[in-house]
């Protein structure tokens, strides 16, 4: 039996809560959850949107930091049993606080500024562990931000929050994206838009060596399975491959995703030495 005051996996706020882990009732409500201490601690820092939090009690104890940051921020605290804090998890043994947050989405338009130089765009990925890794890669590259197709799985959802551990609330997401569309917009501004294909035209190497990844640039990565949907090559400037000098078949999205976006990163950072007055 849960002691006085605990709340339990009956209790109406945690039945309520439990049914965020359907994407319909996260865009009716306009809420996600966010499991975990690290993830929770994320949000309470860098984001106005955590709505309340439901941690075991020995949580207080063991981070202290939680408790202090919800306090400080007017965020509820609510002391849960251990049936019930599993009610609200997606992993096999919970971690002891899951935090409800509003969702961090936001329009095209806010999430990729004219000043943008690297976003990540994926098209029609599927699963929700590589859509959190595409956002944490993202995030550690330091994109400006990170676009989803509408055909991508949500990032609210509670594997893919997990697998971003955290990085969806250091940078602006935008979902349900018209890739086509804003693909053409982007290069109207002048930023250049490249695809990552393990049948490009272009190898990266090239494209390092060229000067070509030092420009603003928009990376699309497809499908875990299939790649680009036909017809991307018409609304890029280049396909890109990265090389291959093993044996490897291939690379995995978030692989690729974390090759292509640190060489951007590494060549828009390059400082270019100075000019030497001697000889």
């Amino acid at each position: 039996m849960a002691s006085p005051g605990l709340l339990t996996a009956q209790s109406v706020r945690i039945k309520q809560a439990r049914r965020l882990a359907t994407r319909a009732f996260r865009r009716k409500t306009g809420r996600f959850l966010v499991e975990g201490p690290q993830a929770v601690r994320e949000a309470l820092e860098h984001r106005d949107s955590v709505i309340e939090v439901f941690a075991e009690p020995d949580v207080a104890t063991r981070h202290r930091d939680l408790r202090d940051l919800a306090a400080a921020a007017g965020v509820p605290w609510y002391e849960v049993d251990r049936a019930g804090v599993e009610a609200l998890s997606e992993t096999v043994t919970s971690q002891g606080v899951v935090a409800v947050c509003s969702l961090v989405d936001v329009p095209l338009d806010e999430a990729v500024r004219r000043t943008a130089s690297l976003v990540a765009v994926g098209v029609q990925v599927r699963d929700p562990g590589n859509a959190g890794t595409l956002i944490r890669t993202a995030d550690a590259a330091g994109a400006d931000a990170v676009v989803l197709s509408g055909e991508s799985v949500d990032p609210h959802n509670p594997k893919a929050v997990r697998a971003s551990v955290g990085s969806l609330f250091h940078l602006p997401i935008a979902v349900e994206v018209d890739i086509p569309a804003a693909a053409k917009s982007w290069r109207d501004q002048g930023v250049q838009v490249l695809a990552a294909d393990g049948y490009g035209s272009v190898d990266l190497d090239e494209c390092i060596d060229d000067g070509t990844l030092a420009k603003p640039t928009v990376w699309l990565f497809g499908n875990e399975a299939h790649g680009l949907p036909d017809g991307f090559d018409a609304i890029v400037d280049r396909s890109v491959k990265v090389p291959i000098y093993g044996r490897a078949e291939s690379l995995n999205l978030a692989t690729a995703a974390a090759v292509c976006l640190y060489a951007s990163a590494r060549a828009q950072r390059v400082v270019e030495p100075p000019v030497s007055d001697q000889g």
